[in-house]
């Protein structure tokens, strides 16, 4: 088994503890594990979403914590590779975490979610909206966002409302990439119609050249993206550069903030689905709460799509940990998510029950600009 003082050294610096100057033993706290992409080019999506559920939890423990135990998170580096994430998780299966919580990406929670179950250890929440990971029903996968059928149906929506009937697929070859590529084409063929051309590009990899002509050549009115930031990044500067003058549009997937910062002005018309409530509105409660958050939180907290998302799974698991019994147990937790029911959290409605563990379909449209920002 690892020890604490080997997981601490094993991170080197990767673990973030709340509200507790060392990690205590279980019936101390309510420890939360996390595997994620901290490094690498997809770091962002797993920096943003910790640090939103790092500012929710460190609140809560600010108040005294849940049953008077302070919430922990330890957090490790997959670089957004399933077989890391696989050994991240037997390391951190090891100290009998309540839950797993927040893992980002299809293929690192696809590989992750069956060592879950085997151990009878909730998954909470992964950054992912695969239906391989929602069907068949399994009692220790709950999911807070729509999934990538809702996206890519709305998606497909908004260009054939427009005219634009022609439309291709640039997809990232694993898991994540064949579940968006299913979503489209299952809106499509409601349509009596399907992608004129597909390509795809490898994980981690911004080597578009080939996917960038192939779709090119075909015409298309618009493309739809089912990738990592760096890698549609990418395509979108070459496709441009090769002559292409149609939309963009991205899965939530994509990072939003991420994918700005790295187009920069060649952002200006891009879309993207949002699964969240945008930040950048303050209609809704949850947005005017999380946004004062990351004010108190200083200049190293940034109001974005994935620290919103961190921030309300972080709520949403603390209510059902309240909900539980005082001693919290993984069942207590399963038990109490699903007591949830019908709920509001701030303007963001969600709904757990004993048969369906997905919160959400809510699913919108932004444009980027090309200055940084987002419109909703």
């Amino acid at each position: 088994m690892l020890n604490r003082r080997t997981l601490l050294r094993a991170t080197a610096g990767a673990v973030a503890t709340l509200g507790a100057p060392a990690l205590r033993a279980q019936g101390e706290r309510i420890l939360l594990a996390q595997s994620a992409p901290f490094t690498g080019q997809a770091a962002q999506l797993g920096i943003q979403f910790h640090q939103g559920a790092k500012l929710y939890f460190g609140a809560v423990n600010a108040q005294g914590g849940v049953h008077r135990k302070p919430i922990e998170l330890v957090r490790l580096d997959d670089g957004y590779e399933p077989d890391r994430c696989v050994e991240n998780t037997r390391k951190l299966l090891a100290e009998d975490p309540v839950s797993l919580f927040g893992y980002i990406g299809t293929p690192t929670s696809v590989a992750a979610l069956p060592l879950a179950t085997s151990a009878k250890v909730p998954f909470f929440a992964p950054f992912t909206g695969a239906m391989a990971l929602r069907a068949p029903f399994n009692r220790y996968a709950f999911h807070l966002r729509a999934s990538y059928n809702d996206e890519t149906e709305l998606i497909v929506r908004q260009l054939t409302s427009l005219g634009l009937k022609k439309i291709a697929v640039f997809y990232q070859n694993d898991a994540y990439g064949q579940a968006g590529l299913s979503g489209v084409e299952r809106a499509l063929n409601a349509l009596d119609t399907r992608p004129v051309a597909t390509a795809t590009v490898e994980r981690n990899s911004v080597e578009v050249a080939a996917a960038v002509k192939k779709l090119v050549a075909a015409h298309p009115d618009g493309i739809v993206q089912i990738g990592a930031y760096k890698g549609c990044a990418a395509f979108i500067r070459a496709a441009r550069a090769a002559g292409f003058g149609g939309t963009f549009f991205n899965v939530s997937f994509v990072g939003t903030q991420a994918l700005a910062d790295e187009l920069g002005k060649d952002a200006l018309g891009v879309v993207v689905s949002q699964v969240m409530p945008s930040p950048y509105s303050a209609s809704r409660a949850i947005v005017r709460e999380f946004v004062g958050a990351v004010a108190r939180g200083g200049k190293d907290y940034q109001a974005n799509f994935s620290s919103m998302e961190g921030y309300l799974a972080a709520k949403v698991i603390t209510e059902g940990l309240r909900r539980g019994p005082a001693r919290v147990s993984r069942d207590g937790l399963v038990a109490g998510l699903e007591g949830i029911g019908d709920d509001s959290f701030g303007g963001f409605n969600v709904s757990f029950s004993p048969n369906d563990h997905v919160a959400s379909k809510y699913v919108e449209l932004s444009m980027l600009t090309g200055d940084g920002r987002v419109r909703t």
